[in-house]
C-alpha cells in the first residue's frame, strides 16, 4: 500500500510517523513545500524575542531523521500542484529544479494547513510588512529586528499578536496592537480579557480597538499604517495576524467539498468525499464537541491527534475523531489566559440556555507564600448542570484548572460531579477546597436554589425587577475604595443587627469582593424573609466589566 501525505508540521508529520509504526511494508511519501518538514510553530515568537536562543530547538524533527528512523520518503521544497482522483495520482513541482512529475497513491492525506490572511490593501508587499507562519517568515522578521527596529504595529489582537507583543517589548520595541473588534482574544468573553488589556498597558503597549488597517505607505525608511479612523501610525515593522484561511486549493480543484469558511469537509473518520483521500489539521472543518456545530479551530493539539487518527484509518483500523472543544492558553508576561469549550457569546448566538458563575481564588493556599490570584468563569446547562465551557485568567495555576475543566467537558461531567472531584493538595500546589471544587460549589448551589444569584450585567443594565436595594456587605474601608454605583454599605458582620434598615417587601441584591460574603449575606437575608440574590463574582467581577479608563490605552 502506498500512502502519500501532502504537508508536514503537526498533522502530516504525525500521520507519517503513526502510519510507519503500524506498517513496515507500506510505502510512505511526504511532500512539504518548505524546507522544514516539522517545526514548533508555536515557538516562533519566542525565538524572535530571544527567549528561545537556539533556532535548532524549533525543529521538532528533520527530514533526515524521518528518513533514517521511520524509513519515510520525505521530499521538501516540493509543491503538490493538483490531484487526479480518477487516476489516483498527484502532480508535483520541485521548487529547486522546476521539474514536474506525477506520483501515484493508494491513499492520500491532505495536511496543507492554513495560511495567514493577507487583506487586499495597498502596501501589503512593501519591505517591512510580514505575516508569521513558518521558520522562513521568522528568520526574516528576526533579521530586521536584529538590524534595529524601534517601533512595530501588530494588526490583529489574537494569540500570535500578543505573543509577538510580549517579545517585542522584551527587545525594547515600542508596540501598537490594532484590532478591528471591540476586544482582543475574540475566543474569550470580553470581560475575561480585561486583565490582559491592563497588562498590555502596564508594559507600554498601545491598544487600538474597533479599527483596522486600510493602507500601508512608505515613509522614509519606515512605514505609515493608515487606519479606518484616518489615523496614521508610524512603524519600522508591521506584522499581520488577523486570522488564517485553510489552504484548500488542492481540494477545491479536485472537486472535494468545502464548507462556507473554506474548510475541507470530512466525516468522523477524517475522510473527505473521496474515500481514498483524508484531510487533517487547520485545513479541515471540525465538529465542535460542545455545540455539535461545524467550525474551524486551528490548534496544534487537535492537528496532531487528527494525523494519528487518519493514519489509523488508512491502515485499516476504525477510529473516530470526536471533535474539538478549542482548549487554548496564552502566556503574557506574568499573566495567563486559557479557555475551553463554548464561550458565553457563542451560547448566546446559538440561543442555547446556560448559567454562569465567577470565582476569584488564589492558585494555592493563601497562608503559603507566593499565592497568586485568578478568575475562573464556568458556563453550564441550567437543567442538567453539564459543563459547557470555562475561561480562566490570572497568574500561576490557571493552566491546571482549565485542563481539569477541559477533561470534565470531554467526559460530559456536571458541576455536581466536580463538587466531589478529588485533586492533589499540598499548600504550595492548591487548597483543600481546590478552585475546581469551589466553582462547582457555587454553580451547584445556584442550581439547587441554595445560592440564588443575579448576573452582574442584569444589575448594571437595570434588568432586575422592582429596582432591588443594592447592598455592599464589605467593610467600610473596602466600600470607600470603590463600589458599585447606587450601593449602600452594610457589612456582613453587622447585617443581622441592621435588618430593620432594609425596607420590608423590597428585593435585595447583595455583593462583596469575590462572592463569598455576599453568599453568606444572601443566606442570612433569605432566612429572615427577605427576597435576596447574590451578585455573582462580586466587586472583582464588576471590575472586569467596568475597568478603569486609565487601564485602556487611547
Amino acid at each position: 500500500m502506498k500512502l502519500v501525505i501532502v504537508g508536514g508540521v503537526a498533522g502530516g508529520a504525525s500521520a507519517a510517523a503513526r502510519a510507519r509504526r503500524l506498517s513496515e511494508e507500506a510505502e510512505i511519501v511526504v511532500f512539504e513545500r518548505g524546507p522544514d518538514v516539522s517545526f514548533a510553530n508555536c515557538g516562533l515568537p519566542y525565538y524572535i524575542g530571544g527567549e528561545i536562543a537556539d533556532r535548532e530547538k524549533l525543529l521538532v524533527t528533520t527530514p533526515e531523521r524521518l528518513r533514517s528512523r521511520f524509513n519515510l520518503d520525505v521530499r521538501t521544497r516540493s509543491s503538490v500542484e493538483s490531484i487526479d482522483r480518477k487516476a489516483q495520482n498527484i502532480r508535483v513541482r520541485d521548487l529547486v529544479t522546476g521539474r514536474e512529475y506525477t506520483e501515484s497513491y493508494d491513499k492520500l492525506i491532505l495536511a496543507t494547513g492554513a495560511a495567514p490572511f493577507r487583506p487586499p490593501i495597498r502596501g501589503m508587499d512593501l519591505p517591512g510588512v510580514f505575516t508569521l507562519r513558518n521558520l522562513e517568515d521568522t528568520d526574516r522578521i528576526k533579521e530586521q529586528i536584529d538590524h534595529g527596529v524601534k517601533s512595530a504595529v501588530l494588526l490583529g489582537g489574537g494569540f500570535i499578536s500578543l505573543e509577538l507583543a510580549e517579545n517585542f517589548v522584551r527587545r525594547g520595541i515600542t508596540t501598537t496592537i490594532v484590532e478591528k473588534n471591540d476586544q482582543i482574544l475574540t475566543p474569550f468573553d470580553k470581560e475575561m480579557t480585561t486583565p490582559i488589556v491592563q497588562g498590555l498597558a502596564a508594559k507600554g503597549v498601545r491598544l487600538v480597538l474597533g479599527q483596522s488597517a486600510e493602507s500601508l505607505e512608505p515613509s522614509g525608511h519606515a512605514l505609515l499604517v493608515g487606519l479606518t479612523s484616518g489615523e496614521k501610525i508610524p512603524a519600522d515593522l508591521v506584522v499581520f495576524g488577523i486570522g488564517v484561511r485553510p489552504e484548500n486549493k488542492l481540494a477545491v480543484d479536485a472537486g472535494l467539498a468545502v464548507g462556507p469558511r473554506g474548510g475541507i469537509q470530512v466525516n468522523e473518520y477524517l475522510q473527505t468525499a473521496d474515500p481514498d483521500i483524508y484531510a487533517v489539521g487547520d485545513t479541515i472543518e471540525v465538529t465542535d464537541f460542545v455545540t455539535g456545530n461545524t467550525t474551524q479551530i486551528p490548534l496544534a493539539g487537535p492537528a496532531n491527534r487528527q494525523g494519528r487518527i487518519a493514519a489509523d484509518n488508512v491502515m485499516g483500523r476504525s477510529v473516530k475523531f470526536r471533535g474539538t472543544q478549542g482548549t487554548a492558553i496564552l502566556g503574557f508576561f506574568n499573566h495567563t489566559a486559557a479557555a475551553t469549550g463554548a464561550s458565553e457569546k457563542t451560547l448566546r448566538r446559538l440561543n442555547r440556555p446556560y448559567r454562569k458563575v465567577y470565582i476569584h481564588p488564589a492558585h494555592h493556599a493563601g497562608y503559603y507564600p507566593g499565592a497568586e490570584g485568578m478568575t475562573l468563569k464556568v458556563l453550564f446547562d441550567p437543567s442538567s448542570g453539564r459543563l459547557l465551557g470555562a475561561q480562566g485568567v490570572g497568574g500561576a495555576g490557571v493552566d491546571k484548572r482549565i485542563d481539569v475543566l477541559a477533561i470534565a467537558i470531554q467526559a460530559r461531567m456536571t458541576v455536581f460531579d466536580l463538587e466531589e472531584s478529588e485533586l492533589s493538595y499540598a499548600p504550595q500546589y492548591g487548597s483543600a477546597k481546590d478552585p475546581i471544587n469551589m466553582v462547582a460549589f457555587v454553580a451547584s448551589g445556584l442550581l439547587r436554589g441554595d445560592h440564588p444569584q443575579v448576573d452582574l450585567e442584569a444589575v448594571l443594565s437595570g434588568q432586575s425587577e422592582d429596582e432591588p436595594l443594592l447592598i455592599d456587605v464589605r467593610t467600610p474601608k473596602e466600600f470607600e475604595a470603590g463600589h458599585i454605583p447606587g450601593a449602600v454599605n452594610i457589612p456582613v458582620d453587622e447585617l443581622r443587627s441592621r435588618l430593620d434598615e432594609i425596607p420590608r417587601g423590597r428585593k435585595v441584591n447583595a455583593y462583596c469582593q469575590v462572592g463569598q460574603r455576599g453568599y453568606l449575606a444572601t443566606r442570612i437575608l433569605l432566612q429572615h424573609g427577605i427576597d435576596a440574590l447574590n451578585i455573582g463574582g462580586g466587586y472583582k467581577t464588576f471590575e472586569l466589566f467596568r475597568p478603569k479608563v486609565a487601564d485602556r490605552c487611547p
